[in-house]
């Protein structure tokens, strides 16, 4: 008895040292992008151990800031990323939306949401052996950069609770049937100022 005593506060005080924070910073790692069927352009891809483009890693960061409109239920999101993509040529995204929490228990937590997302990189049309014509991205070969408007792009994040404030985040944006992304890294939440306080 006194074991499932001990647990029931261990599980109400994570939770209501959560509650206590209501926005977060979240850096990741960015990361590894997964192509479901593979990609005509693989050998342009010098970090793609397969040879055929089905995995490949990714080297940037991303940073992000949340704010729960509804404590421990809803939020909304921004999300911008800067990395090499998967030829080594520069590219980022800039996202967007709404997150709910699906799960909630003792340390662990599910988040998932959608909105719109700005995926672009610098044009492959100088790369030798480069096929525009199967690119999900947009915009024309003699252009500066290539780009693609995601109107319902999603993401799902994983998190531990690894202390009061900080958590461990992954987050897995499933892109299919085109492009796959894991990325890895912290959500740091931020304490709010004490109103009681004058300035």
């Amino acid at each position: 008895m006194k074991r499932w005593t001990l647990l029931a506060f261990l599980v109400l005080g994570t939770f209501l040292a959560q509650a206590q924070y209501k926005r977060n910073l979240n850096f990741k790692y960015f990361g590894l992008t997964v192509h479901p069927k593979g990609d005509d352009n693989a050998e342009l891809m010098p970090l793609n151990p397969d040879g055929k483009g089905y995995l490949v890693l990714n080297l940037g960061a991303s940073v992000a800031y949340e704010q729960f409109i509804i404590p421990d239920k809803l939020s909304v999101k921004a999300i911008q990323a800067l990395y090499a993509d998967c030829a080594m040529q520069f590219a980022g995204f800039t996202h967007l939306g709404l997150r709910a929490v699906v799960f909630q228990i003792g340390r662990h937590s599910l988040n998932g949401g959608l909105g719109p997302t700005l995926v672009y990189r610098r044009n492959w049309s100088d790369l030798p052996g480069y096929n525009f014509s199967t690119s999900f991205f947009g915009g024309d070969p003699d252009d500066k950069w290539q780009y693609k408007m995601v109107w319902y792009a999603g993401e799902f994040e994983y998190n531990y609770r690894l202390s009061e404030r900080t958590d461990f985040s992954t987050s897995f944006v499933p892109g299919y049937p085109n492009i796959m992304s894991l990325s890895f890294g912290v959500r740091y939440w931020l304490k709010e100022k004490d109103k009681s306080v004058a300035p």
